[in-house]
């Protein structure tokens, strides 16, 4: 069994098969095991429901790439001051971009970022939404789809930035630590 990663709950023991097998593919393709998914393997339903959502907004089609998703994550984990999104989301930036300096420009102020003007509007949409959501106006979704964005984009950009102030949250709260071998990925 492994420690628990956040609060004092143990995961599961023995794992479901399936959960042991996402486990096996997270450490295959990852070279780790999120501690997010350990700290929710307390619970095989939520860590169900956790890893469906996830996987949905970051990893289905969608008008957004990869990378902006990993943004938004980023700028949301930077405004809540999350230690574990910052990192863990700051370190799939530098991955997918290529470009450390970018992840680092990201967990610090998004603003001096090397980013298209495009990637800006839609960041500022996120923050705005992280930090006032009911002063959003059609003017902002007007911004967006100035730069192109559909509707469509414009609900994904809402849920990934959602999804990440709920788990910026529950991590933040339960004292959830990222896996230090964040800190070295894509240097």
């Amino acid at each position: 069994m492994t420690e628990p990663t956040a609060l004092n709950l143990p995961q599961v023991d023995p794992l479901p098969e399936a959960t042991a097998r996402y486990f096996e593919i997270c450490q295959e393709k990852l070279g780790l095991v999120p501690n997010v998914l350990r700290a929710y393997a307390f619970d095989i339903a939520k860590l169900d429901a956790f890893t469906a959502m996830y996987n949905d907004l970051m990893l289905a089609p969608s008008g957004l790439t990869k990378l902006e998703r990993e943004m938004i994550a980023v700028v949301v984990s930077s405004i809540n001051r999350c230690w574990y999104c910052q990192v863990a989301h700051g370190a799939a930036v530098r991955a997918i971009s290529g470009d450390p300096a970018l992840g680092e420009a990201m967990v610090m102020n998004w603003r001096v970022a090397k980013i298209t003007h495009r990637q800006k509007v839609m960041l500022a949409f996120v923050e705005k939404a992280t930090k006032a959501s009911a002063e959003i106006t059609e003017d902002d979704r007007n911004a967006l789809r100035a730069e192109g964005f559909t509707d469509r984009d414009i609900f994904d950009i809402a849920a990934v930035t959602g999804f990440f102030n709920m788990s910026n949250r529950v991590a933040s709260a339960v004292g959830m630590e990222p896996n230090p071998e964040y800190h070295a990925q894509a240097r």
